[in-house]
């Protein structure tokens, strides 16, 4: 008789709920939002101004009719949006979800994929607060031996806005191959996310004082997540469907 296959959890599956689990011991919970939004939620309550790139077509998928202005969403950044008019701080959540982005498919970009969005709000919080958050984070899903940095930049919903640097894991297991590595090209940093403080305006949008409340943000792309912590060099192998990819989790 033969023995029946067992199925595989989807690697995507497995570092969401890993991810899930790391957060919870930091106190945030899980919320959740609608994957088809309102221009409100995932553009004008996030400071987007009206003008700006990603409201153009090459970018965000609108829905007919047009005057709906309604859209698949290309951040979960809405989620804290809704979740803030719904509860008052303090906040700790993380909104784990598909996104949408109008965008050509390569090794290294898709049409849809998964986000991560995490927000705290307090009374003291600080870049700190999210410095040690992001860098406890990557150490428990990475190892100890990851290190990060930030770098000035720039996102409509922060300020200060920064991006977050990894050290290269392939680097670190292989560190005499750094000079070819396809993840780093050789720099031993990865770009691994956009964050910041959230910006007064985000606060008014929502209805919470921003002379009373302070609070962090970050959006990372757990896709990539994916990619860094298996060593995989093309995004659409996620979405292939194949069996021979997936029974090797």
């Amino acid at each position: 008789m033969n023995e029946e296959k067992k199925g595989h959890i989807h690697p995507l599956t497995q570092v969401i709920t890993e991810v899930v689990e790391i957060f919870k011991e930091l106190g945030f919970v899980v919320a959740d939002g609608p994957e088809i939004e309102t221009e409100f939620h995932n553009f004008n309550a996030l400071n987007v101004p009206p003008d700006h790139p990603a409201r153009d077509m090459q970018d965000t998928f609108w829905l007919k009719p047009a005057d709906s202005r309604k859209l698949l969403r290309t951040q979960t950044s809405a989620v804290q949006i809704r979740y803030m008019e719904k509860n008052t701080p303090p906040i700790r959540i993380i909104a784990p979800g598909k996104i949408f982005r109008n965008e050509a498919t390569d090794a290294t970009h898709e049409a849809q994929f998964y986000q991560l969005e995490g927000l705290m709000v307090d009374k003291d919080v600080t870049m700190a607060h999210l410095k040690g958050t992001l860098e406890l984070f990557l150490k428990k899903l990475f190892g100890e031996s990851v290190n990060i940095r930030l770098r000035p930049s720039y996102f409509p919903f922060v300020e200060p806005g920064i991006e977050i640097d990894m050290s290269c894991s392939k680097c670190l297991q292989i560190p005499e191959k750094m000079d070819k590595c396809s993840m780093c090209k050789g720099t031993g940093w990865v770009e691994i996310m956009g964050a910041g403080m959230v910006h007064p305006a985000v606060f008014k949008s929502v209805g919470v004082d921003p002379d009373k409340w302070r609070g962090f943000a970050f959006g990372i792309g757990v896709d990539r997540l994916v990619l860094l912590k298996y060593g995989i060099e093309d995004i659409r192998l996620l979405y292939s469907g194949d069996l021979r990819f997936i029974e090797q989790f």
